[in-house]
């Protein structure tokens, strides 16, 4: 086993996940499936309410949700076995020197170790004729299909076309000119002296030449993570190594609220970590029999007493038991429901809130405001998608089983996830003032509009009508683009990055499950303490808040952009699901938008260059 490199455990939800391919200094690695994580390294993050989401998506067999292994800052001998398994791929590498093109078990390259500095292990050429063992590097193209399918380029069908390869096949790739564009790099077989420009496995679709098929060349059905490989209808396209669409998480995230309205659930729920192995209750009086600095994290339960301890143990399991709800999957109603209580005011170990006045000069809009003191969102990985985006955080239920990779070869029985922790503001707007902006002529017609791009926009990926899965409506746009313009505000006050700070959207209508909704969660959360510095509740007291809202709406007016991003309506076309926004103004960092800046239009908020009577808030200029 050789360590190669380090990744954040969230990394290996969001961006490295099981299935993607990390680009390192001298290798490029896949991520493996779950089937080769040592399980024993990982240790079970708790939240039922997450678990019951992703049993509802993946089966009852899903047990528990568990971080990713990792190593101590201090790491021993003994940690450096700790990680997750990664595999070389692409397996074609090329020397940089004399243009060898060749595959890292082709006996061609040879792997040096290092194991005192693991980011210096590499390929390297032996016996290149132009430089001494010099590192090798992954070539930069790969084939993936919309089901998510990932393969090495064809290397030598792709130089020889329609005839038979040669044998023994040795290959160079080089580049003509320093532009590195496809068209100026050249594939040539050294033993039948064949050379065939790369261009055409990125040209145009209707190019029907040798060897061309629709994206590079028909789907082998790989799927390398998990050593398997089936029968695949699609088209795979070649694309960059390390582009964006090469991998798309498909996450569930859902914030830790208190499970039990008693003192013993809720302390029962916060060590359930710790004491979920204790089989009896001789055990339990065994762990308290144990002088109290051996185990100082339990100290809060030695007041409830053994007998006490048990009886929750033996309640919660019971709980775990029952069967999975239908609506397991909606992780946001139970928080709506919590936020926007009578009295929303809570002190637990991971969640801490205050109800405070409304923000000022905004009272007639916005009915609620919710200081968010401590909260821990868990993020759990359920699959995976490549070339298309896995669509809204909402609308993962559409994906298809097809288009949706699996993280093991079998039905998982736990899947990696990650916790975090942060501060947040919670704001609940009046139903009966959104009513009257809806009832507008101009906000109808706004709305249809939307309505529209949303139904091309789901025909050009294949995916079910708006009447079968709902359209989020112009309520939606109104609140997104307001967190959007809040969240944008907030940074520059706060001390957090714009990308640190995410939100979560409530909003549904009257007669939705759950409904009606109007809200929105700006919250940073962080695996460290920088995520819960006070900054961003700090901003919640209500007359800074009113400040900020002022701020927010008026830089909304007018766009470094504009009168281009003002004038812009949805896209009939359906290729973009916004209006009036754009990077100068309301797009946020994805680490931070919940749709993918879609469903975004700042007319909404206020009059602007080239619109006017759609907006919400009554603000003068």
């Amino acid at each position: 086993m050789n360590e190669v490199g380090e990744l954040r455990p969230s990394q290996l939800v969001f961006t490295f996940g099981v299935g993607a391919m990390v680009d390192l200094p001298s290798l490029s690695v896949l991520v493996m499936g779950l089937n080769d994580w040592k399980e024993k390294d990982c240790h079970p993050l708790n939240d039922r309410r997450l678990l019951a989401a992703v049993q509802n998506r993946l089966g009852t067999q899903v047990k528990k949700l568990v971080h990713p292994p990792f190593a101590p800052d201090e790491a021993t001998a003994g940690a450096r076995t700790l990680g997750v398994p990664v595999a070389a791929f692409p397996r074609w590498m090329r020397c940089p020197f004399c243009n060898t093109l060749a595959t890292v078990d082709g006996g061609v390259f040879k792997l040096v170790k290092d194991p005192y500095r693991p980011e210096r292990t590499r390929y390297v050429h032996e016996n290149c004729g132009k430089a001494k063992r010099p590192t090798v590097l992954p070539v930069r193209f790969v084939l993936a299909c919309s089901n998510g399918h990932l393969a090495d380029f064809p290397w030598i069908e792709y130089v020889h076309g329609a005839s038979t390869p040669c044998q023994p096949s040795q290959l160079k790739l080089y580049e003509v000119g320093a532009s590195g564009e496809a068209t100026n790099i050249f594939v040539e077989c050294t033993t039948c002296k064949t050379v065939k420009p790369l261009g055409p496995a990125l040209g145009s679709t209707d190019d029907d030449s040798p060897g061309r098929t629709q994206g590079g060349c028909d789907c082998p059905g790989h799927h390398p993570h998990l050593r398997s490989k089936e029968v695949c209808s699609e088209r795979a396209r070649v694309i960059l190594l390390g582009a964006s669409n090469g991998w798309f998480p498909v996450v569930y995230s859902g914030l830790a609220l208190p499970e039990e309205l008693d003192t013993v659930g809720s302390l029962i729920a916060a060590h359930w970590g710790q004491i979920e192995g204790l089989q009896s209750l001789e055990q339990v009086k065994g762990i308290f029999a144990l002088p109290p600095a051996m185990m100082p994290q339990l100290t809060d339960l030695r007041e409830l007493g053994p007998e006490t301890v048990w009886n929750g143990i033996v309640a919660r399991r019971e709980a775990v038991g029952q069967p999975v709800a239908d609506n397991a999957d909606d992780l946001k109603t139970p928080e709506w429901q919590l936020f926007s209580a009578e009295n929303p005011n809570r002190d637990e170990r991971d969640f801490k809130t205050q109800q405070t006045e409304p923000p000022l000069g905004f009272e007639d809009y916005i009915e609620r405001t919710v200081l968010v003191h401590k909260l821990r969102e868990v993020r759990a990985l359920v699959g995976f998608t490549r070339v298309e985006s896995a669509g809204d955080g909402d609308d993962y239920n559409d994906l298809s089983p097809d288009r949706c990779v699996r993280l093991r070869r079998d039905p998982p029985s736990w899947v990696p996830a990650t916790e975090v922790r942060g501060e947040g503001i919670f704001v609940q707007f009046s139903e009966a003032k959104i009513a009257e902006w809806l009832a507008r002529p101009e906000v109808s017609a706004l709305e249809r509009q939307f309505l529209h791009s949303h139904t091309r926009w789901r025909e050009m990926r294949k995916l079910p009508p708006p009447h079968v899965t709902g359209f989020p409506g112009l309520k939606y746009v109104l609140i997104h683009s307001l967190s959007h313009a809040l969240l944008r505000e907030i940074a520059l006050e706060c001390g957090y990055t714009a990308a640190s700070i995410r939100e979560r959207i409530y909003c549904r209508n009257e007669g939705d499950v759950g409904g009606p909704m109007a809200g929105l969660l700006l919250y940073t959360a962080a695996a460290d303490s920088e995520g819960t510095l006070g900054g961003l509740v700090s901003l919640g007291e209500p007359r800074r808040l009113g400040q900020i809202l002022s701020q927010a709406l008026e830089s909304m007016r007018i766009c470094t952009s504009d009168p281009l991003c003002s004038e812009h309506e949805p896209s009939r076309d359906g290729r973009t699901i916004h209006a009036a926004c754009c990077h100068g103004c309301l797009f946020a960092a994805e680490t931070s938008c919940e749709r993918g800046n879609r469903y975004l239009d700042r007319s909404v908020l206020v009059n602007t260059f080239a619109k006017s009577g759609r907006a919400f808030f009554d603000i003068p200029a």
